[in-house]
């Protein structure tokens, strides 16, 4: 048997089935009601591509979420990834201890 995780839902997943979709905005007119190109809109939903700092204040203002709502949730997302991929070297460091 092998371990095979499921993929971790990229924020553009998270943006499209808990925004989105339920709320029947397309990424067109998301894309005009926060001033960006809808290619920027796109590759996040469907390609996987980052929400930067810039993007992120918009989606917050747009569906009035908090500034860090969207920065972290790449921010977590790049750091479940980062540590799926150096799990194993992870595991070899020791954690510091102050001694007493």
């Amino acid at each position: 048997m092998t371990d095979k995780l499921i993929p971790l839902p990229t924020p553009g997943d998270i943006l499209k089935a808990e925004f989105l979709d339920p709320m029947g905005i397309t990424p067109y007119r998301l894309a005009k009601a926060i001033h960006v190109p809808q290619t920027r809109i796109a590759a996040i939903v469907k390609d996987g591509r980052e929400i930067t700092a810039d993007t992120a204040l918009r989606l917050s203002a747009f569906f009035g979420m908090s500034d860090a709502f969207f920065v972290n949730l790449q921010a977590n997302y790049n750091a479940m990834q980062a540590r799926a991929k150096l799990a194993a070297e992870l595991a070899t460091i020791e954690r510091f201890v102050l001694a007493a």
